[in-house]
């Protein structure tokens, strides 16, 4: 690990004013569990680390008439914990309780989850972002892709979204807030995943120079039908394969609108439009469920190692709207 600077401010400001211009002059540490282990693979080098930990603005989960509030800083064991948040949005619940490790539950925080960098083993053994050879063209379609993209991964990019968070926040509608030294901006849960096209890029549209405060759900969500279904390899310890969260607004058992958001097979959480049309005004059945699974993997583009995802992402919809259907049956 590098030599670095530490800095430990007790407010958001005081935190924002350390920052830089780059990913290089200094970076956020909240639960840690993902940047330190960039740092000692040195795959991430920041000459500085801001640890946010002690500003306690940035916890709490709060709920108004408009909305509910969860800070960067609440850990995956206290959003778990939280009746609100089990009651009112089963689909985060759901994904939060997909993290087995205690260790990560109690020291991983929402911020972190969203803002992690990809658990692709190219960028994690430093080829970079896009692992590009010496020709700069891409290591992954012909090297091992078991774990990469089927959707969205028309190049340069062929990693997955690691956050578990966040099929289920854009599902929800959420809005993640940001803030830099020169103010403050809300970007929607959908648009702050983003597919970079070079290696300088983010996989989010968090800035250098900003720190993500908190995210907030609004009271429209409340009483929608959610759910979250993971597929994984192993329980303990392991990143789904793929996973599906889906908010539905019924009535009377027929889902008036739909939205279905795929996890861990793009380099976003992946909006199933195609699944959310096959769903909309109908009753929802086991049939129907089985072809919005259909239509969510429409366009699916398997690398050589990954084809078997295709079928894993159909059964995680199927799964994820009958079990949210099921809510207060």
């Amino acid at each position: 690990m590098h030599a670095f600077e530490y800095a430990h401010p007790e407010s958001v400001k005081d935190a924002v004013a350390l920052l830089g211009p780059g990913w290089a002059d200094a970076q956020v540490l909240a639960g840690g569990t993902d940047l330190l282990a960039l740092m000692k693979d040195y795959v991430e080098m920041p000459k500085r680390v801001v640890n946010i930990k002690g500003i306690s603005a940035l916890g709490g989960i709060n709920v108004s008439k408009t909305e509910t509030r969860i800070g960067a800083l609440v850990t995956i064991e206290e959003l778990l914990s939280d009746d609100h948040i089990k009651s009112e949005f089963a689909a985060l619940a759901q994904a939060a309780s997909g993290i087995a490790s205690p260790q990560i539950r109690n020291m991983g925080t929402v911020g972190g989850d969203l803002c992690q960098r990809p658990r692709c083993w190219y960028f994690r053994s430093g080829f970079g972002l896009l692992a590009l050879d010496a020709k700069s063209q891409s290591l992954i379609p012909g090297g091992d892709n078991r774990y990469h993209a089927i959707l969205g991964n028309a190049g340069p990019a062929y990693f997955v979204s690691p956050s578990s968070l966040g099929p289920a926040l854009v599902a929800l509608g959420a809005e993640v807030h940001l803030e830099s030294a020169t103010g403050t901006r809300a970007v929607p849960a959908a648009s702050f995943f983003k597919t970079p096209k070079t290696a300088s890029e983010r996989e989010v549209a968090l800035m250098p120079n900003e720190v993500l405060t908190h995210v907030t759900i609004p009271a429209a969500s409340m009483g929608l039908k959610t759910a979250t279904y993971e597929i994984r390899q192993r329980e303990a310890l392991d990143w789904p394969l793929a996973a599906a969260s889906v908010a539905l607004k019924t009535n009377g058992g027929t889902a008036q609108s739909a939205r279905i958001v795929l996890g861990h097979v793009a380099p976003i959480p992946w909006p199933a439009l195609g699944a959310e049309r096959a769903v909309a005004g109908q009753a929802i059945s086991e049939d129907l469920a089985a072809k919005a699974g259909d239509a969510a993997v429409e366009g699916a583009k398997p690398l050589s190692g990954n084809g078997y995802k295709v079928q894993l992402a159909r059964i995680a919809v199927k799964r994820a709207l009958l079990a949210a259907v099921q809510q207060g049956a």
